[in-house]
């Protein structure tokens, strides 16, 4: 293994083993706090600079995690509070009886397998990581108690209390994380159920082209509509609502809406090599897509230690970073729809389910749920060997199978692998080791080396495609998981770049046997795709400059192929006339002052879908199918004959053209984008804040590009057009010369409401610039704006 570069990591523990941290000259406008801190091994640092980003430098890696901890709940203690009673199930011990059932539902999902084979299919020295940052996290905790801390104002507003962490709790939490596609098997169920199979074509496009069979066995008619409540439950954020006198949990969301919202969390990112680069050197973008919140839900950090030194963005309730860079290796991630996930259906008798010819019992699991001015709750958890039971009647149950019941799949985690990598052979290791999310990791070093993997704990399915739900009676069972070496890498790409954005691509047979390992069916647009390649080649020498546009780029591929479908209509209606006149000149970029932008947006997305849906689905299967997502409409429209097309179209535009004069104005020269479409941050609990305090919490409004189809993806509610997903953090690599590489996160760093770093990066971020991301320390140094230096407490 070729170690990686520690970069000044042994000169500084050898400067804090004398007696002190290593100081330089600051600017006397930088503010200083020496602290003690119990559980600190040797005297350490954190530089935080001007932008809130916080350069943690430690005399070992232990050190490092432990102030990692105690950082992340300096910074965002509600919200990695809120994160750990959420996936524990304990938000009703807080919060109260109205969350019970979410509890119950999150316990079915925590990880029950054998712990020493979790911790080992991690990193070597994730779980002295992993403890040493729950530690650092209850070290702050301890401060709050005492007093020698603020409670953060969430707290109050809840009347809760923040608890101690368990290093296991870390690991135990799955539903956290991404994996798919059980929404859409059940989706797909009822739909063709109520329309046929040709009907499910219009809801999801399938890649590579495959013919849907209903599995033997399966009656698609028998899956209850509210099959999945519990996984829902157990995987949506914590939202509150005023509830009189004690909180009270918001309302379960329709199954058409979770799909719609969780099919618009994706990411880009591309490494691009040291020759089609302006620098000569690689350079390697990322920018992940998820919900758009306050606090975000990424943090950016850089651990120095001996041994250790690696800069990104995480989750803040994980040590590390689950993308960035070391001295030597870099990497970035999205989400590849590798298929991780299935729906069991049983025939009961009591509480046994048929299986392969006989009954087996199911295992039950009892547990107390507490409950805040309450007696304690005892629930009964339910699991067939395949998973937990999510429904249950008396004659039918269904359970999932997901790989969070394999060890080894706590959400992003294992990035621990990446965090000292030396190398593309080390690279391979970890991606061999990958649990879950499924990805796309691309990588850069500064030997020159990049390429692309994709990475996911992956089932094989002997003989069945995973797209429906199946009869759980031994005749649907996942055959192991794909060895080392399984899943499709490229190294040192041909084309000199490699990118991604969530659209299928596992290459065809000769180069991997698609047809026969049907890793998944369902990805997103290809339109952030090719719009990403299509800039990419058009650049025979990158900047940073180029990749910082790339990702906050309008432009979008889906518009043009929507716009030539309307070319040569006509209309007799003025407006829509006009329209069609703005269409046909523009040019697919959803700049905030495009009229054109927001007559495509709101046709595309709120009215051609329905009329294509009406004109080509049973009545049953409509509301089924929902609006539907652009890219399966356009493919049906564009292979049907324009006799039957063009009405569709032409009405469909009539009924967006009429919205937005409801919305605009007659006037459709003051028609804009940006008018519709704008983001605002509102953290959950400001619901139970008064007005000023609310106003204090919530971030923007502010006007926005793009859409679900740029590259600068910002999908948002039809019903409202405000930004739901979109990127969480940006960064841009530039591979040896770290220094010089940029980011950015939204809208702060800080979660704390009154905090000079809750919201300024906000502006920042939504007009597409960045900040620096420093890694040397004198250029750390030089953008400092606080410096806690903290010593061992007795």
């Amino acid at each position: 293994m070729r170690r990686a570069h520690f970069g000044g990591a042994i000169a500084l523990s050898a400067a804090l083993a004398a007696g002190g941290p290593a100081q330089a000259e600051l600017s006397s406008a930088v503010q200083v706090e020496t602290s003690p801190l119990k559980g600190l091994s040797q005297p350490a640092e954190i530089i935080v600079d001007r932008w809130g980003v916080p350069h943690i430098y430690a005399a070992s890696s232990r050190d490092a995690f432990f102030l990692q901890g105690w950082n992340a709940a300096r910074d965002r203690l509600w919200q990695i509070d809120l994160w750990r009673k959420r996936g524990l199930g304990r938000l009703s011990a807080s919060f109260g009886s109205a969350f019970v059932a979410k509890d119950r539902a999150a316990r079915l999902f925590l990880y029950r397998g054998d712990m020493a084979a979790e911790w080992a299919a991690y990193d070597p020295q994730a779980r002295e990581a992993v403890e040493a940052f729950a530690a650092g996290v209850n070290a702050y905790v301890a401060d709050v108690r005492a007093g020698r801390r603020a409670l953060p104002v969430e707290f109050r507003l809840t009347g809760s209390q923040p608890e101690d962490w368990q290093a296991e709790d870390v690991l135990r939490i799955r539903s956290h994380a991404l994996v798919s596609n059980v929404t859409s098997e059940v989706a797909r169920a009822r739909t063709v159920c109520a329309g046929g199979v040709e009907a499910d074509a219009l809801r999801r496009k399938l890649e590579p082209a495959h013919k849907l069979v209903v599995p033997k066995g399966l009656e698609p008619c028998d899956v209850p509509a509210e099959v999945l409540a519990d996984y829902v439950l157990a995987t949506e954020g914590v939202s509150f609502k005023a509830g009189g006198r004690e909180l009270a949990a918001v309302d379960a969301k329709a199954l058409t809406d979770v799909i719609a919202e969780r099919s618009a969390e994706g990411s880009n990112n591309w490494t691009i090599s040291a020759a089609r680069s302006a620098t000569g050197r690689p350079i390697l973008a990322g920018d992940p897509h998820r919900p758009v919140t306050v606090p975000s839900l990424r943090y950016i950090a850089h651990l120095d230690a001996p041994g250790l030194s690696i800069i990104g963005a995480g989750e803040p309730a994980l040590p590390g970073v689950s993308m960035g860079h070391n001295g030597t290796s870099a990497y970035a991630i999205t989400i590849n729809y590798v298929d991780q996930e299935d729906l069991y259906a049983y025939e009961l008798r009591d509480n046994a389910y048929r299986y392969k010819g006989g009954y087996e019992p199911m295992r039950e699991v009892v547990e107390t749920i507490e409950v805040k001015g309450e007696a304690p709750r005892q629930v009964t958890l339910r699991y067939t060997r395949h998973g937990p039971v999510v429904w249950q009647d008396a004659r039918r149950a269904f359970a999932i199978r997901t790989i969070w019941s394999e060890p080894g799949t706590s959400g992003y985690f294992g990035s621990s692998r990446m965090w000292r990598a030396g190398g593309w052979e080390d690279f391979q290791r970890a991606r061999d080791r990958w649990g879950g999310p499924p990805l796309n990791l691309v990588y850069a070093d500064t030997r020159g080396d990049i390429g692309w993997a994709v990475a996911a704990k992956t089932p094989v399915r002997a003989g069945w495609d995973g797209l429906m739900p199946v009869p759980g009676d031994g005749r649907y069972e996942w055959q192991g998981f794909l060895g080392d070496g399984g899943l499709p890498t490229v190294k040192n790409p041909a084309a000199g770049f490699f990118a991604t954005a969530n659209a299928m691509n596992i290459p065809a047979e000769p180069d991997y046997p698609r047809t026969r390992r049907q890793l998944g069916f369902e990805w997103a647009d290809s339109s952030r795709t090719d719009r990403i390649h299509e800039v990419l080649k058009a650049l025979p020498r990158s900047t940073l400059r180029d990749s910082m546009a790339l990702q906050v780029d309008s432009v979008s591929p889906q518009a043009r192929r929507g716009v030539a479908l309307l070319r040569g209509l006509s209309s007799p209606d003025a407006d829509v006339a006009r329209a069609l006149a703005l269409l046909s000149g523009w040019n697919g970029d959803t700049a905030t002052d495009s009229a054109a932008a927001a007559i495509y947006e709101t046709w595309a997305v709120k009215h051609l879908g329905r009329h294509t849906v009406q004109a080509f689905a049973p009545a049953a299967a409509r509301d089924l199918i929902g609006a539907s997502s652009p890219d399966p409409i356009l493919t049906r429209l564009e292979a049907a004959p324009p006799a039957v097309r063009d009405p569709i179209l032409l009405s469909s535009l009539g009924d967006a053209v009429a919205e937005l004069r409801g919305r605009l104005g007659p006037d459709m020269s003051a028609w804009t984008w940006g008018r519709l479409h704008r983001v605002q941050l509102v953290p959950a609990a400001a619901a139970l804040a008064d007005d000023q305090l609310a106003a204090q919490m919530i971030v923007g409004p502010l006007q926005v590009p793009g859409s679900a189809s740029t590259p600068r993806a910002t999908t948002y509610d039809p019903r409202t057009f405000m930004q739901t997903s979109g990127a969480s953090v940006r960064f841009v690599l530039d591979v040896g010369a770290w220094d010089n590489s940029m980011a950015i996160n939204t809208p702060g760093q800080s979660g704390d409401p009154m905090s000079p770093h809750y919201r300024d990066l906000f502006p920042l971020w939504a007009a597409g610039r960045y900040v620096p991301l420093r890694f040397t320390r004198p250029a750390v140094e030089a953008d400092a704006a606080t410096v806690i230096r903290l010593t061992p407490a007795p």
